[in-house]
């Protein structure tokens, strides 16, 4: 039995934060020193961000809508599909050198950072859909449904995924971000 959630009881913790709350949607508060990155660029590779998610094989769609208060670099909240630590998909809205990005990392052995602008940051929703071998991520602002293409990327089909939601904050002591609806389903 896992933890009970968004009309589930399947959830479960990919690195459980010392501090989160599920009575009223979901707050999480990030543990500091946590990320997702996988060699590119900086040449580490971290695997200690928060995932909350569900095991799904096959089709599927993961919606969640959200608020946070970041406010050290590269604090990030959103949502996670998560094979195993050489492959995986996270996007959110991340705080990038004081301006609020839309952002999605796709890592197949080796991440890849894709951003676009966010202006101001209030409440976002960030949706990813399996169908076979693909995964399309969109985004919306406010309360509008995420109807923004932000990556369409190749993932291996009929594997088992943990798919629902993330935060992390690599630089700064933490932050809190609270998920207000989570929505997943399946094929």
């Amino acid at each position: 039995m896992g933890i009970k959630a968004f009309d589930r009881d399947d959830w479960r913790w990919l690195n459980e934060p010392r501090s989160w709350d599920h009575r009223d949607g979901l707050t999480i508060t990030s543990d500091p020193d946590t990320d997702f990155w996988r060699t590119t660029h900086y040449g580490y590779v971290r695997g200690s961000g928060h995932v909350l998610g569900v095991p799904l094989t096959g089709d599927f769609t993961v919606s969640a809508s959200f608020t946070g208060d970041y406010a050290a670099q590269y604090d990030q909240a959103g949502i996670a599909l998560w094979i195993d630590e050489r492959n995986w998909i996270k996007a959110g809205v991340e705080l990038v050198d004081d301006e609020f990005q839309v952002s999605t990392v796709v890592t197949r052995e080796l991440s890849d950072w894709s951003v676009a602008p966010g202006g101001p940051v209030g409440r976002v929703t960030i949706a990813a859909a399996r169908e076979g071998d693909a995964v399309t991520v969109r985004y919306g602002a406010g309360d509008a449904e995420p109807t923004t293409l932000l990556r369409l990327a190749y993932f291996p089909p009929e594997v088992e995924v943990l798919a629902g939601v993330m935060a992390a904050a690599p630089t700064g002591p933490g932050f809190t971000v609270r998920f207000d609806r989570v929505q997943v389903t399946t094929a």
